[in-house]
């Protein structure tokens, strides 16, 4: 079973690779590879947050927590 991607690290991953690429230290072949690590990552961060997305409409569906209703009627 593939390990489950964890959002919080990879942010983290995601800022090593700017603060590497932004010293200027790197040679081009290092950038791109990188800069394709830094892609990668991206990704996986916006699918995660993807899937949180749909999980919190759903439950907020089911709970018609969408629907404003006066404080009144609660």
């Amino acid at each position: 079973m593939a390990k489950k991607f964890d959002f919080n690290q990879g942010l983290i991953d995601l800022e090593k690779i700017v603060k590497t690429m932004e010293s200027g230290d790197l040679s081009l072949e290092d950038s791109l590879d990188y800069f394709s690590k830094g892609v990668t990552l991206t990704k996986q961060c916006q699918s995660a947050l993807n899937e949180a997305e749909q999980k919190i409409f759903m439950l907020t569906e089911q709970d018609s927590y969408t629907n404003e209703k006066p404080l009144k009627d609660l």
